[in-house]
């Protein structure tokens, strides 16, 4: 078998077809020579011709548009990372990406996070709404908890809780930095409707907000070092990285770890308190 194959766009079509059930779809499932779907049954949920659809699986059909792309992917059913091996394969480049409004994390997502013990650690949205944490997080940077979900997000915090202010040692840099990574990671995400309420909102309630947002920067979370001044602990110092949830571009996983050994001593002492 050949390790290469020049028509990989239809070998993944057929394949995906054949793995459909027609019963399931409403077709008749007798009298089928293969499984799955037949070509013209394809064709018709997405609204193309045969002819057309029967050339594109022969490799013989041109670049399919974005909008017929889309429309056969609903037709075969597939899946997120289905559909977006779709695109790469008929056009050299990702979909756009279908932002979704995301409420929480996984039971899995959040037992990573809670075994993270001396780490603050938290999950938040590409709109920056906090939507998973550990119990170091909650004792370091903010209890969440006790906060309606609609007030846990970061960059609101950051411009409207003066408790948030007041703990960062450099606040202008610190929300400079962050707005520019909000307006990269919203944009990303195809928040864009989302981005834009919040947006008027902060803007309308904070001048600072409004004159970052208009200097139209735009940053990388990446890593590096964050200096807090907590009303318990004192001064304190975390080494930040921040990681992709793979399958969800819109979420990101912040780890805080302590910058020294007397860091990680404060953190226990606030935990056990």
């Amino acid at each position: 078998m050949p390790a290469t194959n020049s028509n990989s766009l239809g070998t993944y079509l057929k394949d995906r077809r054949t793995r459909l059930d027609p019963a399931a779809l409403g077709y008749p499932s007798l009298r089928r020579r293969t499984p799955g779907l037949r070509r013209e049954e394809v064709a018709q949920r997405a609204n193309v011709s045969t002819a057309w659809y029967t050339l594109l699986e022969q490799g013989r059909g041109g670049a399919p548009s974005t909008e017929v792309l889309e429309r056969i992917a609903q037709a075969l059913m597939l899946s997120s990372i289905e559909r977006e091996h779709l695109f790469l394969l008929a056009q050299n480049r990702p979909p756009e990406i279908r932002y979704q409004e995301s409420v929480g994390v996984t039971p899995r997502l959040q037992r990573v996070l809670d075994s993270l013990e001396w780490s603050p650690a938290l999950v938040r949205s590409a709109t920056w709404d906090v939507l998973g944490w550990n119990r170091a997080a909650a004792k370091v940077l903010t209890d969440y908890g006790t906060l309606p979900p609609e007030r846990r997000n970061a960059l609101r915090m950051m411009f409207l809780d003066p408790d948030v202010r007041a703990a960062q040692l450099d606040w202008e840099s610190v929300a400079r930095a962050m707005v520019a990574v909000f307006r990269a990671d919203a944009a990303r995400a195809g928040a864009s409707g989302r981005m834009a309420t919040l947006v008027d909102e902060l803007g309308a309630a904070s001048p600072e907000f409004a004159a970052m947002w208009r200097d139209n920067d735009v940053s990388s979370f990446g890593d590096g070092v964050k200096h807090i001044r907590h009303p318990l602990g004192g001064p304190m110092a975390f080494e930040y990285s921040s990681f992709a949830v793979d399958g969800r571009p819109d979420l990101g996983m912040v780890v805080f770890n302590p910058a020294t050994p007397g860091d990680r001593e404060k953190v226990k002492a606030l935990l056990a308190a």
